[in-house]
């Protein structure tokens, strides 16, 4: 059975923070079981949204055409717009999913929404940086860490985007253990070496 991975589109969506993930999702190459996820886009509603770099981008679903049940994660990228307080009912989404048992992953200013809906209150995690996230029940869970992932919660500061799409890979057994690292390593470190490492991985 086919299970959605939920990526969150809103205005002034970071461009470069969820790029990995919604690749690696999609493309079957390296995956232990190929056709195991699809990737589809949710907005507050269906209409347009503008990125920060311009691109304009269409949602797939509406917020409210969510299916919780079938899905097997949502991840929210940062952007402008999540301070505000705009961008409140992907929290409050996030909460759902939690409620069912689902994990979800937010990077950047996503994170705030996350711990402005108690879900970072009980929780190792990260963001940008403590003071970003206001007042929430979590600080002293805070980590200074580039990605943290625990009990089904990944967070990340926006710089991180490479190392938050890692630990999605690895929440959602992607690939196996081998390959995720050699993936790691190749977009880190761009040599032919680590690509052949890649390589290797699949065919070992």
């Amino acid at each position: 059975m086919t299970q959605t991975v939920y990526l969150v589109l809103a205005d002034q969506l970071a461009d470069w923070e969820y790029g990995h993930v919604a690749a690696q999702v999609s493309l079957q190459q390296f995956q232990q079981q190929p056709g195991r996820y699809e990737l589809r886009t949710v907005g507050l509603t269906t209409d347009p949204i503008r990125t920060i770099g311009g691109v304009r981008m269409l949602p797939d679903i509406a917020i409210e055409d969510v299916s919780v049940e079938d899905a097997a994660m949502l991840v929210m990228p940062g952007g402008d717009g999540w301070e505000s307080g705009s961008l409140a009912a992907f929290g409050k989404l996030a909460r759902r999913f939690r409620e069912e048992g689902k994990p979800i992953a937010a990077i950047c200013g996503a994170t705030v929404a996350l711990a402005a809906e108690g879900l970072l209150d009980d929780v190792p995690h990260t963001s940008n940086f403590l003071e970003g996230l206001g007042p929430y029940g979590g600080a002293a869970l805070y980590r200074d860490e580039r990605v943290v992932r625990a009990d089904g919660v990944i967070t990340a500061g926006g710089a991180s985007a490479l190392e938050f799409a890692r630990e999605v890979l690895a929440e959602l057994e992607t690939f196996s253990p081998g390959t995720l690292q050699a993936w790691y390593e190749f977009n880190r470190d761009d040599t032919v070496e680590a690509f052949g490492k890649l390589v290797a991985s699949v065919q070992d």
